[in-house]
């Protein structure tokens, strides 16, 4: 796998990822958290699916204070 990416993105939205971020979303989007389905696939009432808003919410959170 290339490490080195070749597009560059100078537009005033959303800014390049780092390529390990990228990795470990493309690995999730499939499997998330050992899971065995996609994000995607889950349910919105799963623990799982609820853990992932519960820890989205805390990180907002820690943002804005």
């Amino acid at each position: 796998m290339s490490t080195q990416r070749s597009a560059i993105n100078f537009g005033a939205g959303p800014a390049q990822l780092p390529l390990d971020v990228l990795n470990k979303a493309k690995g999730e989007l499939l499997d998330y958290n050992g899971s065995g389905i996609s994000i995607m696939e889950m349910s919105h009432r799963s623990a799982d699916f609820q853990a992932l808003v519960n820890a989205a919410k805390d990180q907002v959170k820690k943002l804005m204070c």
